[in-house]
């Protein structure tokens, strides 16, 4: 099968398994496991932060980021189709007790007058404004960009106000590769940043979470509080340094193959491609095709390729480094064979 679900679907390679062999490891809940302190460390210098966490997941490092900034009660603005908002099962309202403000973005991207116009005022009747969160790249935006001067532009809003910023940074390295910036620089305008490990770099398992020495003190403990306190975690934790430090110049590959992608289905007059394709997801409309997205799906599967549904006429492509150039051929000649 050529799995094109989602850039979660990597197998480790043979560095990351070779360190998860060879990995010291400790406990690290008494801050022992020298291989998770040597990658927070460094996630904390490429991040440009004074500290970070290593976390089970994107989901939890979020949410943990929810929790230490925010106070029950308290309303957290975001994109209306970001991930913290669309795919985490309405965590920061059964965990922290927030309730989420959405704003409709333009390829992700707020607009900054309408998050200041979002931020509540001092009123007896409205929830305080605790959290601003953006997401880069964006999930459901199809891997867009979101622009350094919208970052810019909206913390500086936030810090007028008093307002801590959250950076849902999953895929915040595809952001830096094919933007020629360096995440410190996205990061910058962050109070915390979330990176995801185990996307389109590969690691089998983890996240890091990055802030003050402070914030990460008191994440440490939500952390623990949400059961994620770990033990010999270098098993996990090496492998994802090799993910960190040596699989982020190589996303420009997936990057290419899915405009190469983008751009063959796009030849096919009944498949229409939704998104500026920037990074590594491709949104593809079958409306034309005469299927809806579940059944179109099950057309790929026969050819022996995966997707997603990403609406009820929309499948989306995610590359990965698991897929070669020849396979996305092979993907555009079955279609256009099929269609």
């Amino acid at each position: 099968m050529i799995d094109l679900r989602s850039d979660t679907v990597t197998k480790p390679t043979e560095a990351m398994r070779k360190a998860a062999y060879e990995a010291e490891v400790g406990d690290d809940v008494y801050g022992e496991d020298l291989s998770v302190n040597q990658l927070e460390e460094k996630a904390a210098e490429i991040l440009g932060k004074e500290a970070a966490l290593f976390v089970t997941s994107g989901t939890q490092g979020n949410q943990i980021a929810v929790l230490t900034h925010c106070r029950p009660g308290q309303e957290v603005i975001v994109e209306q189709e970001a991930h913290i908002f669309y795919y985490e099962g309405a965590a920061m309202s059964a965990f922290a007790g927030i309730q989420p403000r959405t704003i409709k973005g333009t390829r992700g991207a707020m607009n900054p007058e309408e998050v200041l116009g979002a931020i509540r005022p001092d009123d007896i009747h409205a929830p305080e404004t605790g959290l601003i969160c953006l997401e880069n790249t964006h999930n459901r935006a199809g891997g867009a960009i979101i622009p350094l001067e919208n970052m810019k532009e909206i913390y500086t809003i936030a810090k007028d106000h008093h307002i801590p910023v959250h950076l849902d940074g999953a895929r915040l390295f595809n952001a830096s590769v094919a933007s020629g910036t360096p995440v410190k620089e996205f990061a910058q305008f962050t109070d915390s940043v979330q990176i995801c490990l185990s996307k389109g770099l590969g690691a089998p398992v983890g996240s890091i979470i990055a802030g003050t020495k402070d914030f990460i003190k008191s994440a440490r403990k939500w952390r623990k509080r949400l059961g994620g306190g770990l033990r010999q975690v270098g098993i996990i934790a090496a492998p994802a340094y090799v993910a960190l430090t040596e699989m982020v110049d190589r996303l420009e590959e997936d990057h290419q193959n899915a405009k190469k992608l983008a751009e063959g289905l796009q030849q096919i007059p009944t498949l229409k491609v939704e998104n500026q394709v920037e990074t590594n997801i491709v949104l593809v409309n079958v409306g034309d095709t005469g299927y809806n997205a579940a059944t179109f799906l099950e057309l790929l599967r026969g050819e022996g390729i995966l997707a997603v549904d990403f609406g009820p006429e929309t499948i989306r492509f995610t590359t990965n480094y698991g897929v070669t150039k020849e396979q996305i051929d092979t993907v555009i000649h079955k279609l256009q064979q099929r269609l």
